[in-house]
């Protein structure tokens, strides 16, 4: 089985779908010819092993990265370009606490 993503014309997934089809090309003509649903299809990974991060609706598929990539969290959050995965500016305290982000005093508060 292969998970594939439906992309609009800015990148944007629209959602994902599975297929029997291994093989990009065959799961792009599948979904695309065979089931009539026409779109452009990204074939993705359930566990990440391609692409970078398994997508959902709202996620970015960036060509030039050939990566999917979450919505950004918090303005001031950055991407980590190995990972493709949005981080804060700070790192979090490693305390044992459980901790949230503020983006109004750009902190980690203790939740």
């Amino acid at each position: 089985m292969a998970h594939f993503a439906e992309i609009d014309g800015a990148g944007g997934v629209l959602r994902v779908l599975v297929v029997g089809n291994d093989q990009e090309h065959r799961g792009q003509e599948f979904l695309a010819n065979d089931l009539g649903l026409g779109g452009t299809w990204v074939q993705c990974s359930y566990n990440a092993t391609i692409r970078k991060n398994y997508p959902g609706p709202g996620f970015t598929y960036d060509a030039g990265r050939d990566a999917f990539i979450a919505p950004k969290p918090f303005p001031s959050w950055l991407l980590d370009e190995a990972t493709c995965q949005w981080g804060a500016p700070v790192a979090p305290p490693d305390n044992g606490e459980r901790y949230r982000w503020d983006e109004g005093t750009l902190t980690w508060v203790q939740s």
